[in-house]
């Protein structure tokens, strides 16, 4: 007989967490530009350009 093979656990998981990462929503504009700190390049911008 041909019995297929269970996954195991760990692959099982891997896969339930790239299923999940797949249904939440991109991050807002605000949250990447805070997270790559495009805002603090503005910041010092700011401050040499008013010197």
């Amino acid at each position: 007989m041909d019995q297929s093979k269970q996954p195991s656990k760990e692959s099982v998981r891997q896969w339930l967490r790239t299923q999940i990462e797949q249904r939440r929503p991109p991050p807002s504009p605000q949250q990447i530009r805070r997270e790559l700190g495009w805002d603090l390049v503005k910041l010092e911008k700011g401050t040499l350009a008013q010197r």
